[in-house]
């Protein structure tokens, strides 16, 4: 077991996390004919926040105030259990499909607690949002991968993705690009971007993550912006590791495969990020109502993965 690997894991996706958002943001920015604030400045608006007070609303409860640690405590956890830059952890055994979406959703559960807890509008309305669209993702994204794991045998991550790394070619088939566009659709969903979610809208109306976030400030803020970061490169990583699992370290490897599989993790979700912010240029948020129909789409295409894997094992 590579612990070297996992440590290597964990402060890749906990710093840089927030370096694959300002890449996102930066080129945005590019795109729209603007300088933009640099790849840093995500990084500079979270030590702002850990310098400021927090404040918490009159009425609210240890509910409010444990949401932010919860959050970020589950992202970790999914962080460090994932196989992202080595198949060979000393928790693989941790990697199961279930666990992890469990985790995920505890995540998203415990924040929406959270936005409940104030008694605001705002807050309860961005709940009961950020529910509707998790009761369609967290079972898509079990779908689609458990479409790649029948011919494994195992729900096990670190299983997967080493046999689909033994076998590239497995990788082209119908199960694998029904079960991508699925764990596509649904990771813009889990990270809150666009067309369902818009990161940086100041509409109230629209907001589905913004709105649980609205009474959160300083340190607590900074938690949540930092816990949303992981979250994203850890899905967009794993959508990288389930369908394109070169370079990841597998059981035995040294420094050198460690760190070209660091290198090739960080390459493939910067490419992964840099795709999804100029995607977002061209494309505008969907209706509120449409959301559910393109979450069911993208559950009906991790339904047929399942039932294709099974016809084409």
């Amino acid at each position: 077991m590579n612990w070297s690997g996992l440590i290597i894991q964990l402060v890749l996706v906990a710093g840089g996390a927030p370096l694959l958002v300002g890449v996102m943001r930066q080129v945005r920015a590019r795109l729209e004919g603007r300088a933009g604030a640099g790849i840093l400045q995500p990084w500079r608006d979270l030590r702002k926040l850990t310098r400021k007070q927090a404040v918490t609303p009159h009425g609210t409860g240890w509910v409010f105030r444990s949401a932010p640690l919860l959050l970020a405590g589950t992202a970790l956890v999914v962080a460090a259990v994932v196989p992202l830059v080595t198949a060979d952890s000393p928790l693989d055994d941790m990697a199961d499909l279930f666990a992890v979406t469990a985790l995920l959703a505890l995540g998203s559960v415990a924040l929406a607690l959270g936005g409940i807890d104030t008694g605001t509008a705002f807050g309860g309305m961005g709940a009961s949002r950020e529910m509707t669209v998790l009761a369609l993702v967290e079972p898509t994204i079990l779908l689609s991968v458990f479409a790649l794991s029948v011919r494994v045998g195992t729900t096990n991550l670190g299983a997967i993705v080493t046999a689909t790394a033994d076998s590239p070619l497995s990788v082209i088939s119908p199960v694998s690009l029904l079960a991508a566009v699925a764990l596509g659709v649904v990771t813009l969903a889990e990270a809150g971007r666009i067309p369902v979610d818009n990161p940086s809208t100041h509409l109230e109306l629209t907001m589905i993550h913004e709105a649980m976030i609205l009474e959160y400030s300083g340190p607590d803020l900074a938690l949540i912006e930092w816990a949303s970061a992981m979250r994203l490169t850890v899905m967009l990583g794993l959508l990288a590791s389930l369908f394109a699992p070169l370079g990841i370290a597998t059981a035995g490897a040294g420094a050198l495969p460690l760190a070209v599989a660091a290198a090739a993790f960080a390459g493939k979700v910067t490419v992964l990020g840099g795709a999804l912010a100029a995607g977002e240029v061209f494309m505008a948020k969907i209706r509120l109502f449409r959301v559910p129909e393109l979450l069911a789409g993208s559950f009906l295409m991790a339904l047929l993965a399942v039932a294709a894997s099974f016809f084409l094992a």
